[in-house]
């Protein structure tokens, strides 16, 4: 396994890290689905323990991942290893009883019930979840005054920001001045790490790394859903109704991914690795987190960690994902 430093953090990471959104089950917040079905601890146990063995150091979670599940099933999972772990969690999403989830004093109060849930002193990686403050920013000075707070006091190490818009990141990396930024990026969509782009400017431009999540774009990039028969998912998976899990959708992407297995195989190894090793491909990509639910997924993940796509590889890759 290779490790990459995060921007000026000081954090070595491994490039292939583990996302663990999929740890908090089947949830919702405020009547909105946000969870994963079919997630069974022991598996997942399994699935972490095969992580550390191939060597990586570095597991993201949110306090909305199960609304606090995810945290304590990871840390019961890790035992007394996740002191010599890179370990991020996130702020935003779980308002709790506050009017907004970015008033300063619910942020104390994740953070801290964060350290709780993760057993443990400092939280390497504190990501803000996304970049809604409220109308006109209302929460934004008050945010960044508690989590600098934090950092002062310890609790954090480094503060990143997770955010789901250009327009988001450009308005608030100069004023927050985030140390880490993370967002999805996938072969079906480099919009925040393609040089040139606005967020990548910035990026280069602050000396940030980027944490790329959904590298598999939730399964699609395996190829592993049939247009004949898309997939249907319960109540309480955030996949329940998305369009990319139409029939229509998965066709498209399944016409370009015949493409990616006739020149780099047909075998889930083959597909993971091109996914992951085509965003590592990118300077400005700190790591990738793949989620996971058991241990197969992680072996198939990791099975090319130390196998980089060419440049001739890469350029294929986004040749094919460009065309129309």
């Amino acid at each position: 396994m290779k490790f990459r430093e995060l921007g000026t953090t000081g954090i070595k990471v491994s490039e292939i890290s583990l996302g663990c959104w999929t740890l908090g089950g089947l949830n919702w917040v405020n009547g909105r689905a946000n969870g994963w079905a079919d997630v069974d601890e022991m598996e997942a146990a399994r699935g972490v323990e095969a992580g550390l063995e191939a060597g990586v150091n570095h597991f993201d979670n949110a306090d909305v991942y199960g609304n606090g599940k995810a945290e304590r099933m990871l840390a019961r999972i890790l035992g007394k290893r996740a002191k010599d772990l890179v370990i991020a969690t996130k702020i935003g999403h779980f308002p709790g009883t506050a009017q907004h989830a970015y008033e300063p004093a619910h942020i104390r109060h994740q953070c801290e019930q964060s350290l709780i849930n993760l057993n443990r002193d400092t939280i390497d990686i504190y990501y803000f979840h996304h970049g809604d403050f409220g109308p006109q920013d209302r929460y934004l000075d008050g945010a960044i005054a508690a989590a600098l707070k934090l950092k002062q006091e310890g609790k954090i190490r480094a503060l990143g920001l997770s955010a789901y818009s250009a327009e988001d990141f450009c308005r608030l990396v100069p004023k927050m001045k985030p140390q880490v930024l993370q967002s999805w990026a996938s072969a079906m969509d480099i919009q925040f790490i393609v040089p040139g782009s606005p967020v990548r400017r910035l990026m280069d431009e602050h000396k940030l790394s980027f944490v790329a999540f959904s590298p598999l774009n939730q399964g699609l990039l395996m190829d592993k859903y049939s247009a004949a028969k898309p997939p249907q998912f319960e109540e309480g998976d955030h996949r329940k109704g998305d369009h990319l899990f139409t029939a229509e959708s998965i066709a498209k992407v399944s016409a370009k991914m015949a493409k990616i297995k006739a020149r780099f195989g047909t075998a889930p190894e083959d597909l993971a690795r091109v996914a992951l090793q085509y965003l590592l491909s990118f300077e400005c990509v700190g790591c990738a987190i793949p989620g996971f639910r058991n241990q197969a997924q992680v072996a198939v993940n990791l099975a090319g960690a130390d196998k980089p796509l060419t440049a001739e590889d890469a350029a294929f890759v986004t040749s094919v994902f460009a065309a129309p």
